[in-house]
């Protein structure tokens, strides 16, 4: 469940505000630092290996709401990877990233993936399978295809970015973001069986959106 914060005002009345784990999994530099580093800076940086997890954070304010993102970025080191569950654990979204120009950094997001199934009940978290580095365009070796037809069969959202040139970088964020308040709104349209309406997260299945 997402955890709400003090509603802020609109024209329209108070505006809920909720707080939103996200994390960032992927093998070693496919890019998750410079992408969370350029979502919230606006800057690339080419960074070094996140030793453990590095935290940023991220505050939108939104028309229907106010959120706040909990960014975590893990290590993509083998020698981490016993310990990233720790780090996702209560997470409301992830991004599964690769490297575009790096065939077996997608087939560790496929793994990924397989961890956070063996946590999370499909409904329980926004995926977001993330191909990055469109750049290195002449290098690649995942099509847009692969990434598109893994994330509809798995019912993952989809986007391709680049942190280097800024190429959909807001937009990927914003795509959970706009996922995360769907379910609020259609969990909160849904009557408890005290007779009130809740507010969760676990509300329907993750549907694919290819970009």
């Amino acid at each position: 469940m997402a955890q709400t914060v003090t509603p802020g005002t609109s024209p329209e009345g108070p505006r809920p505000s909720y707080m939103y784990k996200v994390v960032l999994l992927g093998s070693m530099s496919v890019g998750k630092s410079s992408l969370a580093y350029r979502y919230v800076k606006n800057e690339f940086k080419e960074l070094l290996p996140t030793v453990g997890c590095s935290f940023f954070t991220q505050i939108l304010d939104l028309d229907e709401a106010t959120v706040k993102f909990e960014i975590w970025d893990t290590a993509g080191q083998e020698k981490y990877q016993s310990v990233c569950h720790l780090y996702y654990r209560d997470a409301h979204a992830a991004l599964l990233v690769y490297d575009v120009a790096n065939k077996q950094t997608f087939s560790r997001a496929k793994l990924w993936l397989e961890e956070l199934e063996k946590k999370f009940l499909p409904d329980e978290i926004v995926i977001a399978l993330v191909g990055n580095k469109t750049d290195l365009a002449a290098e690649r070796e995942v099509t847009t295809e692969e990434g598109e037809d893994f994330a509809r069969t798995k019912g993952l959202l989809f986007m391709e970015t680049s942190a280097k040139s800024n190429h959909k970088v807001n937009d990927v964020f914003m795509a959970i973001v706009q996922e995360l308040l769907r379910r609020e709104k259609e969990k909160a349209s849904r009557p408890s069986p005290h007779g009130k309406s809740t507010v969760d997260l676990r509300a329907s299945e993750a549907r694919t959106r290819c970009c």
